[in-house]
């Protein structure tokens, strides 16, 4: 029984260690197969009406580094 359970435990470790890498590698969030809110049509989780300097940063960049992708 105490083997069942280290492996288990070893697997999940393993599991999330291969996660955490993709992460690390592809700077990309992890997200559920479903695509999340965005799949709902809902932009952001708070009710600000205007993001936050964080936000607006983090879009800035994905749109340069996707504008860079089309060229």
């Amino acid at each position: 029984m105490l083997t069942v359970f280290f492996a288990t435990l070893v697997l999940f470790l393993l599991v999330i260690g291969g996660m955490s890498l993709g992460y690390l590698f592809k700077r990309k969030s992890l997200q559920g197969s479903c695509g999340g809110i965005t799949a709902l049509g809902i932009e952001k989780v708070c009710h600000c009406p205007e993001p936050c300097e964080t936000r607006k940063k983090r879009e800035a960049k994905a749109a340069l580094r996707n504008k860079q992708r089309i060229f």
